[in-house]
């Protein structure tokens, strides 16, 4: 059976890189979540945050180490499949990721043992810095890694001479286009996504006896955090979605499973593509909405996927259903979290059973998001590995499919154990939850002389 290696390098990325996202995306949100806990614990005195910090910061250091695992490999991916890739693009994307690691991985690394391990050792002032040090580390390494990403998508300050890309002005090659739409939808979703994981432990534990009092706190800030979040990744997300309209037309065509260019487009709630045919089967649709937002008139005019020859034209059920799921989820936060402030203010959201139940099982469900949200921005610049100036196809090293498959599959075995054995730690610490880190001796606990 003969194997494609554009195909194949593609899904070798895509499984590495999707698996990595999920430990970023968890980590950049929950050492915010531990800056705020430390805070309330240095401003009230209150043990209750302290208890939490040690119980969620070991769940951060299981997650980070992770990430970092996952995230070596993607790396050598670029030389080893994508190597006329990093040759043409290498002096503008070299340095992008070269920055991240000497300004983000470095400070977090430096830092990083005295958050974890340091409580005990250095002043609590010291020890506050720490912590923030590695929050701000995580936001840099997001901030690093979206701009060469947005590059990717709407490249700018470059020159291109003999078909390498050489850059013209780094302010315009970082702060491209897209980036300020991207970085901070990036920031959002990681924050969203933590704000569901904690909402849903601490749900967990307020059915237990032993442990519902020290979840409350951590309860209460991730809900009103969830409340805070949704609305504002949503308007977000339609900002973003105008930016997109603007420089990658056919992403959006394929994400409305628009054919045809047509004056109030209608806003497709269902429908099943067909590539082949060029049109929908069982639409289910709102006349003018798909008009209505992205052009903000109901009259608006907005391209269809026939503007460019199939061979132009992303993947267009992948990107359909993908945005969709995203979309969907994101209303699914916004009722989440407006349905949280109801109960906070009826003083029930602590004894609310069915609530904590929901929160319980929409904890995974930021992941599911942010993945759906990767693969349409993603899948949906296809074919173009850099828009509108390099193809994928033209972007692939000359290695044997078979090669690649065989790479792939071992990845699959690995990563595959990887992810069982970090759930299974995860599922350990979760279930030993925050009582544990509060029956710790009497002489272990820092003090907060040197903070006051």
């Amino acid at each position: 059976m003969p194997f494609d290696a554009v195909i194949l390098a593609r899904l070798q990325f895509a499984l590495t890189i999707s698996f990595h996202i999920l430990f970023p995306t968890l980590t950049i949100g929950l050492a915010l979540f531990l800056v705020i806990l430390e805070a309330l614990w240095l401003r009230t005195g209150q043990a209750v945050y302290l208890t939490l910090y040690r119980f969620w910061v070991k769940i951060f250091a299981l997650s980070f180490g992770m990430g970092v695992v996952s995230g070596v490999v993607l790396s050598y991916e670029f030389g080893t499949n994508f190597a006329r890739f990093s040759e043409v693009t290498g002096n503008i994307l070299g340095p992008l990721l070269g920055y991240e690691v000497l300004t983000a991985f470095f400070l977090e690394a430096s830092f990083l043992g005295v958050m974890l391990f340091g409580m005990q050792r250095v002043p609590p002032r010291l020890h506050f810095a720490a912590t923030c040090i590695v929050s701000i580390g995580t936001m840099i390494s997001a901030f690093w890694i979206l701009a060469a990403s947005s590059w990717m998508h709407t490249p700018a300050g470059y020159r291109l001479v003999d078909g390498i890309f050489h850059v013209e002005s780094w302010p315009e090659v970082i702060f491209n286009p897209s980036f300020f739409y991207r970085f901070p939808h990036m920031l959002m979703a990681s924050f969203l996504t933590t704000s569901l994981v904690v909402a849903g432990v601490s749900a967990w534990h307020l059915q237990r006896i032993q442990s519902a009092a020290l979840a409350r706190p951590a309860f209460a800030i991730a809900t009103l955090a969830l409340a805070i979040l949704a609305p504002l990744q949503i308007v977000m997300g339609d900002l973003h979605g105008l930016q997109v309209q603007r420089h990658q037309p056919m992403k959006i065509a394929a994400m409305e499973g628009l054919w045809e260019t047509t004056a109030g487009a209608p806003l497709l709630v269902f429908a099943w593509p067909d590539m082949a045919a060029e049109r929908n089967h069982f639409e289910i649709a709102i006349p003018k909405l798909a008009s209505l937002i992205l052009q903000h008139d109901p009259e608006g005019t907005v391209l269809g996927l026939k503007e460019v020859a199939p061979a132009d034209r992303p993947l267009v059920p992948l990107v359909f259903f993908s945005f969709r799921i995203m979309v969907g989820l994101g209303f699914w936060f916004l009722f989440l979290g407006g349905l949280g402030l109801l109960l906070r203010w009826r003083g029930t959201l602590y004894s609310n059973r069915p609530y904590a139940l929901l929160c319980m099982a929409s904890a995974p469900l930021g992941f599911v998001a942010t993945l759906a949200g990767w693969i349409v921005t993603e899948t949906g610049r296809q074919p173009w590995i850099v828009q509108g100036l390099m193809r994928t196809s033209e972007a692939v090293s000359a290695v044997p499919a078979r090669a690649i498959l065989t790479t792939l599959s071992l990845f699959v075995a690995v990563y595959g154990t990887l992810l069982l054995a970090y759930l299974y730690y995860l599922s350990k610490l979760i279930r030993q939850g925050p009582d544990a880190a509060a029956t710790q001796p009497d002489h272990d606990e820092p003090t907060r002389t040197a903070w006051m």
